[in-house]
């Protein structure tokens, strides 16, 4: 009975709300990136927003290590990615200004696609080397003054709600740009929403803020230095972890 009141409540009051807030935060997003605010108005509309999306479907949220960063230095944040509520909690809790690092055909999502482009998100586009060479220039640009970028280097959402293997994009962008890398842990998001369900299920997730990881210098930038960074990264992840999600 509780279950049936709760998908009740669900469709016919939380997702209407969310999805007008959405359609408001996608315009507001764009309007405010349109006349220079997108670092203002364009973080803490969403950052509103994805607060909304937790509380209006009981989701709880625990945050650990807070004091390991500093609101005033751009990072590099890698997070392991168990579903999509993983963005709902970053967006809402990590409380530091940054950008995303996105595929560039998420551009095509209507409205939500516009404001991130238009909010300088970088949309990585792989089609060619001049492609992603631009992508690297644009972020040189937008990630200083504190803010930093936020990276899932699995990719995509586990399947099966164990961590997967890191990909090196992120990796190299914190080594180009001499950026701290900050491992984050999110545990819970994937009893929440997994990716192959469409269900909403209340419950507790917890992200925790690991100590940063100083990048490979450029003189040491060889291929052994980066393999070592990214499983030293993938550990510390893992060590905040549910043993099931290791």
């Amino acid at each position: 009975m509780l279950t049936i009141l709760l998908r009740i409540y669900q469709y016919l009051i939380a997702l209407p709300i969310l999805i007008v807030a959405t359609l408001i935060t996608a315009i507001t997003t764009t309007i405010s990136s349109f006349i220079g605010m997108a670092n203002s108005v364009g973080y803490y509309t969403p950052h509103i927003w994805a607060k909304l999306w937790c509380i209006l479907m009981f989701v709880k949220v625990e945050i650990r290590g807070r004091e390991n960063i500093d609101k005033n230095t751009s990072y590099v944040f890698i997070a392991n990615h168990q579903g999509a509520y993983d963005i709902f909690l970053i967006y809402g809790y990590l409380n530091h200004k940054f950008k995303w690092m996105m595929k560039k055909s998420l551009e095509k999502i209507p409205f939500v696609g516009y404001a991130c482009k238009s909010s300088k998100h970088i949309m990585v586009d792989r089609s060619s080397a001049t492609a992603i060479q631009k992508s690297m220039e644009e972020a040189r640009l937008i990630l200083k003054d504190g803010i930093s970028l936020v990276v899932f280097p699995e990719g995509s959402r586990t399947p099966d709600g164990k961590m997967k293997s890191f990909k090196r994009g992120a990796f190299m962008i914190a080594n180009e740009f001499g950026l701290p890398l900050v491992p984050l842990t999110i545990d819970g998001s994937y009893d929440v929403m997994k990716k192959t369900s469409r269900t909403i299920n209340p419950g507790k997730i917890i992200l925790t803020i690991h100590k940063p990881l100083a990048p490979v210098e450029k003189s040491e930038n060889s291929k052994e230095k980066m393999e070592a960074l990214m499983k030293e990264s993938a550990e510390v992840i893992k060590s905040a972890l549910k043993q099931e999600a290791k």
